[in-house]
């Protein structure tokens, strides 16, 4: 399996083109030499012709921190879900949001929207708040090159959940989709009997101890409908991911 990267550029099959540096560094991390082959995507996943497949390369020049690579065929590889499945999760503190991220791109999150809530650990502001997302976005790319996928997932900037839900309350209703929130409280849907159908969907999940009953009451206003995931009670970030699992990994939200 050739080595895969992303390359934020226009990839013309015939062209040379010099990758980023970050792609160049983890080519020369690798050894690789003029005439290896490498993939590459762009990940702008917009349904043309260089945006949602990926291309063959070959590297031409190996300098001392840059690369060029002559762009080779083009395949129109799809291995994204066949639902848009966006999260919105109260950050987990320490590096389990960094976890998060990862392992929801390998499962094939469309977008993650972080954000902070009444009993959230973790509170981001300015340019705390813009190193972790870029920090972030970073941990995105590095599992989609790893996990085939062609499409990067996107990851939004930090608000309050408050702030999140204003904008969402309004959004039009040509935007709507199927929301659900991720819930102890009784009575709540197993999520399995929630899902069915097509169409996007966005869970919403509560940070470590969960989302208060005056923000549960607010996503409810929001068009939320609470969903339960059985009897035991997971962490922050576990919770989202096990939606994924479910709806990917059974073949759900696969093309």
């Amino acid at each position: 399996m050739r080595p895969r990267f992303f390359a934020d550029l226009a990839l013309i099959p015939g062209h040379t083109v010099g990758l980023p540096e970050q792609a160049a560094r983890h080519v020369q991390v690798l050894r690789l030499q003029p005439g290896d082959s490498i993939t590459l995507f762009n990940g702008l996943g917009d349904g043309q012709p260089g945006s949602e497949g990926e291309f063959e390369a070959t590297v031409e020049r190996m300098g001392r921190s840059d690369v060029d690579v002559v762009i080779g065929a083009y395949s129109a590889t799809v291995r994204e879900a066949r639902r848009a499945i966006h999260l919105v999760t109260g950050m987990p503190a320490n590096d389990r949001m960094d976890w998060l991220v990862e392992k929801a791109t390998e499962l094939g999150a469309a977008s993650i929207q972080p954000v902070m809530s009444e009993r959230s650990v973790l509170r981001l502001k300015a340019e705390r708040a813009d190193k972790k997302l870029a920090h972030w976005r970073g941990i995105a790319m590095a599992a989609s090159e790893q996990c085939g996928r062609n499409r990067l997932p996107l990851i939004h900037e930090v608000v309050t959940l408050a702030d999140w839900l204003k904008k969402s309350r309004d959004a039009s209703a040509a935007e709507a989709d199927r929301r659900l929130l991720l819930s102890l409280r009784e009575g709540s849907r197993p999520l399995d009997q929630s899902v069915a159908g097509r169409g996007a969907l966005t869970f919403l999940s509560g940070p470590e101890g969960g989302l208060s009953a005056a923000e549960e009451a607010a996503a409810f206003a929001c068009g939320f409908s609470p969903v339960s995931l059985g009897p035991r009670v997971l962490r922050a970030e576990t919770a989202p991911l096990a939606c994924l699992s479910l709806l990917t990994l059974s073949g759900d939200g696969q093309p």
